[in-house]
């Protein structure tokens, strides 16, 4: 999304300050009008013969509800399509990320390394990961998917994959004995307390008769360094003993160090995979599953509105692709042109501004956000990876030409203390930032594609 940000503020003339007056003209073009509407008073109340009904009954029957069956079914196809609420999990659902999933098979089957898969949020990470997990089990692989959290331990989470392992592929079991017959995993060989990387790549380096695909996905989520350390040990020593198991760790950096750490002596055992943003083609490939089964026709302009709305985002383009779709249902059209595209735009940023605190909306309604525009957006982008953290020389970074970084600084630590829009902590020499609710990145990052539009 930096990218977006540089092309969106190219030309302007370079300012040394954050008060200039051109600054804060610049900032008055760039925030859209739709956002002043948006934080206007509420409108008048809608009459109940008015109020929306739903349009297929909860067993996606269509039949019999106020809705026509063919609009109705139109609905329900966009959503099993193009929904982003989840990730996607089938391969007939998965598009646009076809040459990610080919390197990262080729990864496991043919080179025999693990793999780390990393990039920005909403990048497809887990997707590409739910779809590799289907491809492997048709394969016959044993595929296990773990979710970590801040709070995850190495042992709980290799004790519960050992758990899903059925005895049965251990090197010392036969099929006929009572392991095997008892229905044993092996977290049977695992001890009863806690354990380290030693003991499972111990117990895994005995597999035989199949092989094992184990997922940690939003690796980034892990605080506790000694994990990040234990999962290193335990990928060198299931390398060096050509175990037959293999890990895939998905999640949000901006390079391979960043999450894993600095570990030279894993470094040949494993392969990274950055997720780049998606090109036109492969946003115009996902849009095309939705307008196929709900039988509509995205036009060539509104396949390019949202791909430069949602800058490259899978989820984004769900989003927005599902939304200008019922947009143009809602009119009884089965094209959807670009009008539908930016009514998408306006929607999902009313949804997001709704989920914020009373006290932020009307904070960034005020004049001083107008005039903060640039650097609130910048911050934003600076944002996209590290869990949400940045520093002041990141936001300049996204501002060439701009304010200093301790001009910068300054101004973030006034919205970190008077307007309370960002938390703010001291790591080692520097103090890093981050907004204080995830949604006003998210907010922010839309409307400067928005203004873009505007322009």
């Amino acid at each position: 999304m930096a990218t977006l940000f540089k092309r969106w503020t190219r030309g302007a003339a370079p300012e040394a300050e954050l008060s200039s007056a051109a600054f804060a003209d610049a900032a008055a073009r760039q925030r859209p009008a739709f956002l002043d509407a948006l934080w206007l008073d509420d409108a008048a109340p809608v009459r109940e013969s008015d109020l929306p009904r739903f349009s297929a009954m909860a067993s996606d029957d269509v039949e019999g509800v106020g809705e026509e069956p063919t609009l109705a079914r139109a609905r329900l196809a966009l959503r099993d399509t193009l929904g982003a609420s989840q990730p996607v999990t089938t391969r007939d659902r998965f598009s646009g990320r076809h040459d990610a999933l080919t390197q990262l098979i080729a990864a496991i089957e043919q080179q025999r390394v693990h793999v780390v898969v990393y990039g920005e949020r909403g990048i497809g990470k887990t997707s590409l990961a739910h779809v590799f997990a289907d491809t492997a089990r048709e394969a016959r692989y044993i595929v296990l998917y773990g979710s970590c959290g801040t709070d995850g331990r190495f042992d709980e989470i290799f004790r519960a994959f050992a758990a899903k392992i059925p005895m049965l592929y251990h090197r010392s079991v036969l099929p006929t004995t009572v392991e095997v017959e008892q229905a044993l995993n092996f977290d049977s060989l695992l001890p009863a307390g806690p354990f380290g990387p030693r003991e499972v790549s111990d117990l895994f380096s005995d597999v035989v008769g199949t092989r094992v695909i184990l997922i940690l996905d939003e690796y980034d989520r892990i605080a506790d360094p000694h994990f990040r350390r234990d999962v290193a040990e335990l990928i060198k020593n299931l390398s060096d003993r050509a175990a037959r198991v293999q890990l895939v760790v998905t999640g949000v950096a901006s390079n391979l160090d960043e999450l894993i750490g600095f570990a030279p002596s894993i470094r040949r055992n494993i392969i990274g995979l950055p997720m780049r943003p998606l090109n036109l083609g492969e946003v115009a490939e996902i849009l095309h599953l939705g307008q196929d089964a709900a039988g509509l026709y995205f036009t060539d302009a509104a396949v390019q509105m949202i791909s430069t709305m949602a800058n490259g985002s899978p989820y984004l383009v769900r989003l927005l692709g599902h939304r200008a779709g019922i947009a143009a249902l809602d009119q009884r059209r089965t094209q959807i042109d670009p009008a539908h595209a930016k009514l998408a735009v306006e929607r999902v940023l009313t949804e997001w501004n709704a989920t914020l605190p009373r006290r932020i909306q009307s904070l960034l309604a005020r004049e001083e956000a107008r005039a903060q525009w640039p650097l609130l957006v910048a911050a934003a982008e600076a944002g996209t990876y590290s869990d949400g953290w940045f520093v002041a020389a990141d936001v300049a970074a996204e501002m060439p030409g701009g304010p200093s970084p301790a001009s910068i600084e300054s101004e973030l630590r006034k919205l970190a203390t008077a307007h309370e829009l960002l938390e703010s902590e001291v790591v080692g020499p520097e103090t890093r930032f981050r907004y204080r609710f995830p949604g006003v990145a998210s907010l922010l990052l839309m409307s400067a594609s928005l203004a873009r539009l505007d322009v």
